[in-house]
């Protein structure tokens, strides 16, 4: 068996090449991404800065922590605040009437010269003692949402890639069986059975898997130290950002290729099983039996399953629409499910489609009787297009809707923004509002304890005035040091009730009654409370109407940029999410549309260098050859056509459920399909499918 399968991998060398190509390079980019998240896992360890010379640093508590509910008994949970509470003024004299105290920079921590036990002796539990590699936490921990978000970028990429992998690898055997059926005829009359048929094949693909994950793995290992360089280039990563070291996500990468490998090739060898003797005798082009009932089946199955998801996540949770998580995996269901049942829908449409002349009569039913080969071709070009659409579609929506929801939610002339504005006193004639960010923590039932990001209004009364929020129920107007506006998300949300809420700095927890309740929106709608309950807050934001130019001056003292509220809403207007979200975005583009090159020139390849004996038939029936170079382009272009059809459904169902959510958040629903991404996915697979075509026909025709 296994001279067998060496010898057919060398003798068809040119039709495992796409495969073997498409496996290395998804094994070399899973174990890249692998070593890059392991990285982001365990940062190096590095020296304590802030307090370097001192052996004991006294910090104020930097978590809330609280008893909640774990099945029988309870458990405790933190939850870490905006920034570390204040070494308490009598303890922080008691620490220097006693030892040498180092101050540094700040209120929250200092550095002790004494022996670590007498100074826990004293601290108790009124603050943090830390000593040896544990004074780091008193450093800024300014690396922390970096790693988080390089984190998110690589594990979203590296599923991509495994996906796109089995997608690509799956359609590129499934055709190839479907070229040697005549092949595995012969066998079959020659005495083998349908189970060494199967082996047969599964022995090339598991060849074909360890060799190509084997040369992945290398590329992995070239590629990472790139990929950790341009992440800290581009300003994503920390500066100490590097990757090496850890062995696993070579191994993890390398099974995975394997397993990709031999799982592609399972449904191609259970068909390849069931072909009979007579194959051998079989001359006829025209596809029978391209939809098998296991396919069909799991093709609505998948369908059906994405359809139901995303109306029950309307349903139930219509604000996980706009997240980057659900926009990007939900249409993995879709895409597949509708590939699947491609083979449906191919003949149908190239059956519709009307062309004139002898060539655009065979462009038409050459497509329409070769079914396998247009799904084939379509697959690739789908996934491409579909993931274009939803990805860039939604997060533009998503950015439009939140640029229109913080448009509407103003009725203020004049926007001021930056950290840390300084007071502004309000000119004759003005009303002015500073609000600033904090944060507040709450219990969710008797198992959570949730954190809420806030704003601090200083004003309520000018605030009230100057903001139109969706408001649900109750009056913001009522908002004062007692109370609280709440969002839709928050567990008790009846006007008049009480929450219980832990401050920014830990302290709490204080009753608030609940004054008003908004709409959740696209996620920014409260909850707001006042100064009084945002310890540490600075306004960051301050809105004005009226005054005239003293307004202005007034708003230039602050230090902030002023702007009127159509330039703050355009500037303030996100873009696609941030740095990490597009080149998310576009990496995982990038990885689609490289497999589907690979996918689209294997595939065209493989199908129009078998077809010498048709297009000799053509040259004898009086076709010249530049008419048969356009039939074969032509088909290839009706089949990256119906792709981009059928990506364009997936897109369309995303963006219409997406659209549905706004609506019921109460948000605006500002959809954008991004017509210039999508084109020009389509024309790299159309120009790609066209010359993977062209070639191979021109050297038969010769």
């Amino acid at each position: 068996m296994l001279t067998v399968v060496l010898s057919g991998l060398r003798a068809r060398w040119a039709s495992f090449l796409g495969g073997f190509v498409a496996l290395a390079l998804g094994v070399g980019l899973l174990a890249t991404l692998g070593l890059g998240l392991s990285a982001t896992l365990h940062a190096p360890e590095r020296p304590p800065q802030r307090f370097a010379s001192s052996p004991v640093v006294v910090q104020g508590q930097d978590r809330l922590t609280l008893d909640v509910r774990r099945g029988p008994g309870t458990a405790s949970v933190a939850q870490r605040l905006d920034r570390p509470q204040p070494v308490d003024s009598e303890l922080l004299r008691e620490l220097e009437a006693r030892w040498p105290v180092t101050p540094s920079g700040g209120p929250d921590a200092v550095g002790v010269a004494a022996p670590a036990a007498e100074v826990r002796a004293l601290v108790g539990d009124r603050a943090q003692v830390l000593t040896g590699d544990e004074r780091r936490r008193a450093d800024p921990d300014r690396d922390a949402d970096a790693l988080v978000g390089v984190n998110a970028l690589l594990g979203t990429s590296g599923g991509v890639t495994a996906f796109v992998s089995v997608f690509v690898v799956a359609s590129t055997f499934a055709f190839a069986v479907a070229l040697r059926r005549r092949e595995f005829g012969l066998l079959r009359t020659a005495g083998a059975t349908p189970g060494q048929i199967r082996r047969l094949l599964l022995a090339e693909a598991a060849a074909l898997g360890v060799l190509a994950s084997a040369a992945g793995c290398a590329l992995g290992a070239a590629g990472a130290p790139l990929l950790a360089r341009a992440l800290v280039d581009g300003g994503l990563a920390p500066a100490w950002f590097t990757v090496g070291g850890p062995a696993w996500p070579f191994h993890a990468a390398f099974w995975t290729g394997v397993a990709v490998a031999l799982a592609g090739a399972v449904a191609a060898s259970r068909r390849a099983g069931k072909v009979g003797p007579t194959a051998a005798l079989r001359e006829a082009d025209v596809d029978a039996d391209t939809l098998p009932l296991g396919r069909a089946l799991l093709g609505t199955g998948l369908l059906l399953a994405g359809l139901g998801l995303l109306v029950w996540t309307y349903a139930t949770d219509p604000s996980a629409l706009l997240k980057r998580k659900t926009y990007t995996t939900l249409p993995m269901l879709l895409i597949t499910g509708i590939a699947l049942l491609s083979p449906l829908l191919v003949r149908p449409a190239a059956r519709l489609l009307r062309l004139r002349g002898a060539v655009g009569t065979l462009v038409r039913e050459n497509s329409a009787a070769s079914v396998r080969r247009t799904a084939a071709v379509a697959a690739p070009v789908l996934v491409t297009v579909a993931l274009a659409g939803t990805l860039f579609g939604s997060a533009a929506s998503v950015t439009r809707a939140k640029g229109a929801e913080g448009r509407e939610q103003t009725v203020a002339e004049y926007v001021v923004s930056g950290p840390a504005l300084r007071p502004v006193t309000a000119p004759a004639g003005a009303v002015v509002s500073p609000t600033g960010p904090t944060s507040v923590f709450v219990r969710d039932g008797d198992a959570a304890v949730v954190k809420y990001g806030a704003r601090a209004v200083t004003d309520p009364a000018a605030f009230a005035e100057l903001t139109r929020l969706p408001v649900v129920a109750g009056d913001p107007r009522d908002l004062d040091d007692r109370s609280i506006v709440v969002n839709e998300e928050f567990e008790r949300r009846r006007v008049g009730e009480t929450v219980e809420v832990w401050r920014a700095d830990g302290t709490g927890p204080v009753r608030l009654r609940i004054a008003a309740v908004l709409a959740l929106g696209t996620g920014d709608n409260g909850p707001y409370i006042t100064r009084a309950n945002a310890p540490g807050s600075v306004p960051d934001r301050i809105d004005a109407r009226g005054g005239g130019t003293a307004a202005v001056r007034a708003l230039e003292a602050s230090g902030g940029t002023v702007r009127t509220a159509d330039a703050w809403a355009e500037a303030a207007r996100p873009s696609n999410g941030g740095p990490q979200a597009r080149l998310g975005m576009v990496l995982v583009l990038g990885i689609a549309l490289v497999y589907t090159v690979i996918g689209l020139a294997n595939t065209l390849l493989m199908a129009t260098s078998v077809r010498g004996g048709e297009l000799a038939s053509l040259r004898l029936a009086g076709a010249t050859r530049a008419q048969i170079l356009r039939v074969v382009t032509g088909e290839a272009t009706l089949a990256v056509a119906i792709g981009t059809l059928l990506g364009l459904a997936v897109t369309a169902l995303v963006l219409g459920a997406l659209g549905a959510g706004l609506a019921a958040l109460s948000a605006p629903v500002a959809l954008a399909l991004p017509w210039a991404t999508v084109g020009a996915a389509a024309g790299v697979c159309a120009a790609v499918a066209i010359a993977a075509s062209a070639l191979p026909a021109w050297r038969l025709t010769r």
